[in-house]
């Protein structure tokens, strides 16, 4: 399968479950919206080691926000539920309380599974911060919020968080014949990613360089580099998947709330990837069906 002159490899990408939050942030202004949002979600690429895999979804006009200002999406994904609460405490207590103007919402919009969705109490625990001074907030919002006395002004915070069931690790591979052109397609792709609600691509840009295989040489590691795709390795071992031409490999990987996301997600960011001069072909990264329930293959995916 061809598109735009660049093969489409007969593969699937392999996905597993996972339960995700999916928080509102608010600030007086964009600006602060933004470094609210990219501080919240830092050091979130992948559980291998981070708290979660953490990512922007989407940015919220003024008039879509429970208190009438610019706010941005954030998910928060992670394969054991009962963590969920430490990783929305922790970040949004370092993160977002400390940040000027904020306030932070519930934001869940859909998941995998809705009867299975539950809540932390994640704003309430949070109030404690306010040593006493904190207050409910009565009648302004058709859910139970605390504000909480801040050197600025007040911290609001809804009470309850829902978290979710989504799936994790949906992903894609670009060839490309040098860097320049794969880097490209990957920054095209998750661009067009990036207009998708309920989904995050949470590496740095949304884009994977070292892409990882289970297990290692070294017995005391669980994961190692993909070599098969390292090209500087193309040459020197006899399992390289890369073929004469291709210098580069990048992978974006995506988290969402439901299926149809992901798919959606996949298929827009594949066609804004193929339509960069230089990218070979496109592959995805399995292994072999036996990580994750989740298979999407690519010639469905693009059909």
């Amino acid at each position: 399968m061809e598109l735009n002159g660049v093969e489409i490899e007969d593969t699937f990408c392999e996905a597993f479950g996972a339960v995700f939050t999916r928080i509102l942030v608010t600030a007086i202004n964009e600006k602060w919206v933004k470094i609210a949002a990219q501080i919240t979600t830092g050091y979130g690429t992948s559980t291998i080691h981070c708290d979660s895999e953490a990512g922007i979804d989407i940015l919220v006009p003024p008039e879509k926000t429970p208190d009438n200002r610019p706010g941005a999406v954030l998910m928060f994904f992670k394969t054991k539920k009962d963590q969920m609460d430490n990783v929305l405490l922790n970040r949004i207590g370092q993160c977002v309380l400390t940040c000027p103007t904020t306030a932070c919402f519930d934001a869940i919009n859909g998941s995998l599974d809705v009867e299975k969705e539950f809540e932390i109490k994640t704003g309430f625990k949070l109030k404690f911060f306010g040593d006493k001074f904190e207050e409910k907030l009565e009648g302004k919002y058709p859910f139970e919020a605390w504000k909480i006395p801040v050197m600025d002004g007040e911290f609001i915070i809804q009470s309850m968080f829902k978290v979710g069931k989504g799936i994790a690790g949906g992903n894609f591979l670009i060839m490309g014949k040098d860097q320049k052109s794969a880097l490209e397609a990957a920054e095209r792709a998750v661009e067009a990613i990036s207009k998708v609600e309920n989904v995050i691509a949470p590496f740095p840009g949304g884009i994977a360089r070292s892409g990882s295989k289970v297990g290692s040489q070294y017995s005391f590691l669980n994961a190692s580099t993909n070599d098969p795709l390292c090209p500087t390795l193309k040459d020197k071992i006899s399992e390289s998947l890369l073929r004469d031409g291709d210098s580069c490999v990048y992978e974006v990987i995506i988290d969402g709330a439901t299926e149809d996301s992901i798919v959606k997600a996949m298929k827009i960011g594949i066609e804004a990837a193929v339509k960069v001069p230089g990218v070979n072909r496109i592959s995805a990264g399995n292994y072999g069906g036996k990580l994750g329930k989740f298979q999407y293959r690519l010639h469905d995916i693009l059909s």
